[in-house]
């Protein structure tokens, strides 16, 4: 189901949404689950990154229509989380546990239940909106509601999606120039002046909320002149002065967008709350 096997044996329940029951959850019911980090963006170093998924899932009636939970293996005894998702990584696995960073060949995992998903993707949230714009090859499991899904893309597509990506750029731009936070790649900083990774998705978001906005799609990998550019970046070959003088431009050019409206000004929900009924009516019938 993924390139880097989660081995039961070696399996560490260490996040509030990892237990085994979430798991199991998650991977019966899975209906899509793709490659979402670098790798699906063209912009990945080779040997260097780690593998990022992202799936949907389907849960049993009891934890839709009931008040069922799963097991918080992080809490103390007894204590339990709505089911919400399944999250993973298997630099989990290593002594440090969740303290580890995620290095080349590890495996960054999470599912969503489907309500969760489609709440995150109607609100505009840039790295939800990913799966419904991967290439068939970046596709790891799917279903027929998860075809149904991706052929609704256009549903989800809003003017709340403005907001997201700006707040996400700004997050972020914060962190390259050191103004407020830090990132966690401190041997980048030393080598380069500032964290040139960080900087890359950073830039990438603008370049694929420009094009969002513009026409409710995000292309993937992103294409060119912005592909060289972004790797350039990753690769520390721009000075901090031009990556910023790069985000500013892009920054200005999604507020230009925004104030335009290009999209509707609210998902169309309707669609949406027909696809989840549908999906998890013809699901639940299908294991009765």
């Amino acid at each position: 189901m993924n390139d880097v096997p989660l081995s039961d044996a070696d399996y560490v329940e260490a996040h509030p949404h990892s237990s085994r029951q979430a798991r199991a959850i998650a991977e019966a019911g899975t209906i899509l689950r793709v490659q979402v980090g670098s790798g699906v963006h063209g912009t990945a170093v080779d040997g260097s990154d780690d593998r990022d998924e992202m799936g949907v899932c389907l849960e049993p009636p009891a934890f839709v229509t009931g008040i069922a939970r799963v097991p918080n293996p992080v809490a103390t005894s007894g204590s339990t989380v709505p089911f919400e998702q399944w999250e993973y990584h298997t630099a989990w696995q290593r002594a440090g546990g969740l303290a580890n960073r995620s290095g080349a060949g590890d495996l960054d995992v999470i599912v969503y239940s489907a309500r969760k998903y489609a709440q995150l993707a109607a609100s505009g949230n840039p790295t939800v909106l990913l799966p419904l714009f991967v290439p068939d090859a970046e596709i790891v499991t799917i279903t027929e509601a998860g075809r149904e899904l991706r052929d609704g893309a256009a549903a989800f597509a809003s003017m709340h999606a403005a907001q997201r990506f700006s707040g996400y750029m700004t997050k972020q731009r914060y962190g390259i120039s050191g103004e407020r936070g830090r990132t966690n790649r401190p041997e980048l900083v030393a080598e380069f002046g500032y964290d040139c990774k960080y900087a890359m998705h950073a830039l990438r978001l603008g370049v694929q909320g420009i094009e969002y906005l513009s026409t409710g799609r995000i292309t993937l990998p992103v294409p060119e002149p912005h592909l060289t550019a972004l790797r350039e970046v990753r690769l520390g070959q721009w000075s901090l002065a031009d990556v910023l003088a790069w985000y500013d431009d892009l920054d200005a050019q999604l507020a230009a967008l925004a104030a335009t409206e290009p999209l509707p000004r609210e998902p169309d929900r309707a669609w949406i709350d027909a696809w989840l009924h549908r999906s998890y009516t013809r699901f639940w019938a299908a294991r009765a």
